[in-house]
């Protein structure tokens, strides 16, 4: 059927009738399933109705946020971009899947993916800008309601983009079905291969701004019986990338700095340790950088700290997250997002160890997914409790996850 633009003014009416219905979370072993029997029909017919629910959980949301962050020109603007990608995501709400329409829609969702690209630079410029206005003095509630919402963003946005890559690569134009991946799913992803190509690119860097790095040296036990190494997943590749592109990059940078005083001294090496057991899989990075005091380790993990300069706005696109501090806790959301995690363990004066969770078990590792319901405006109202929903293992999260809802509407991948 033809397609024809959503009314602006049922936009609202919209964005409540979705808003009220829960994402459902997938597995990696169900995006891997239907993968390998992909039917384009079957993923446009689920898309069309995930996505604006995903969209529009999210998008109430942001509506929540204090006038004084809401109304900066970049979270305007993020605000906008979230809106136009609903409006076009509802033109095919009772769509037929013909051949031309499915086309059309995944030209859509690359034109989707493509308008978000830069929605963590431009929202992390927002919070610049709000703390600007208010002189700096942003308080600690403020702060701890911008850090759940955040959380709560950016993981929405991993989720959504993991949903229009795997669509996108499978039935896209510009497909690549080359050797065994799976869209963006390696079903027999190489641990090791993976750190060495973080650690190759992050010691480029680290070469060009100290003209030293660290060495590398890997070690791998596999504690199941029957398996061999290398250590191999289902995983996203790109998603563990940039877990440990950012761990090595920091850890690069301490022992660089830690050990520069003495000029004749050898670096000493990154030691990498990929174990597998029968519910993770761990990566483990050790390094000599001195350490991180005990009262800062948490700090890592919020995004209005960080250690490294602010960038200028002329550096926004140059220098991605450089300065914003939000290398470590997007990283440990890439791997909450399949029920992994990041823990760093720090003997300060001495070094840091930080591991990587993976879920073990394909069938196992599903999408945490922020869920949008009418407690969660409290959270913008008050400080947050201890136990949150960015708190994995508190009770308080294990709630929220599993809040009830309205029946989710049909379709399944």
């Amino acid at each position: 059927m033809r397609l024809f633009p959503v009314r602006l003014s049922s936009i609202p009416k919209m964005l409540d009738f979705y808003s009220q219905f829960n994402p459902s979370p997938l597995s990696i072993k169900q995006f891997i399933d239907f993968g390998q029997n992909a039917c384009e029909k079957k993923s446009f017919i689920f898309l069309r109705k995930e996505l604006p629910v995903r969209l529009a959980n999210i998008m109430k949301e942001i509506a929540l946020l204090p006038d004084n962050l809401l109304n900066t020109c970049s979270v305007s603007q993020v605000s906008s971009w979230y809106m136009k990608s609903f409006e076009e995501v509802l033109e095919y709400e009772k769509a037929e899947p013909t051949h031309d329409n499915l086309q059309s829609f995944c030209s859509a969702l690359e034109h989707i993916r493509n308008r978000h690209s830069d929605v963590v630079q431009t929202m992390a410029q927002g919070v610049i800008e709000m703390k600007e206005t208010e002189n700096g003095n942003v308080d600690s509630s403020m702060e701890t309601s911008i850090q759940y919402f955040l959380d709560r963003l950016y993981m929405s946005r991993i989720s959504i983009r993991m949903l229009i890559n795997q669509h996108t690569l499978l039935f896209g134009e510009s497909m690549e079905r080359q050797g065994r991946h799976v869209g963006c799913l390696d079903p027999a992803c190489n641990i090791s291969d993976v750190v060495k190509d973080a650690y190759e690119n992050a010691r480029f860097l680290c070469d060009q701004y100290y003209l030293v790095s660290p060495a590398l040296e890997i070690e791998e036990h596999n504690s199941m019986d029957g398996e061999t190494l290398p250590i191999r997943t289902v995983y996203v590749p790109s998603h563990l990338y940039h877990m440990l592109f950012e761990l090595f990059k920091n850890s690069m940078r301490a022992v660089v700095e830690h050990h520069d005083q003495d000029k004749c001294e050898t670096l000493p090496p990154l030691k990498v340790l990929i174990v597998r057991g029968k519910e993770d899989i761990c990566v483990k990075i050790s390094d000599q950088g001195g350490g991180i005091p005990r009262s800062q380790t948490d700090q890592l993990f919020k995004y209005m700290y960080s250690t490294a300069p602010q960038p200028s706005k002329s550096d926004l696109h140059t220098v991605p997250l450089a300065g914003y501090g939000y290398g470590l806790p997007i990283s440990r959301l890439y791997a909450r997002y399949f029920h992994g995690d990041i823990v760093l363990l720090s003997c300060e004066g001495y070094g840091t160890d930080a591991i990587i969770y993976l879920k073990a078990l394909s069938d196992e590792a599903n999408e945490l997914l922020p869920i949008f319901n009418k407690t969660s405006s409290k959270f913008y109202r008050a400080t947050v409790p201890t136990g949150d929903w960015s708190n994995q293992n508190s009770d308080m999260n294990t709630r929220q996850m599993n809040a009830s809802g309205p029946k989710r509407i049909n379709g399944a991948l």
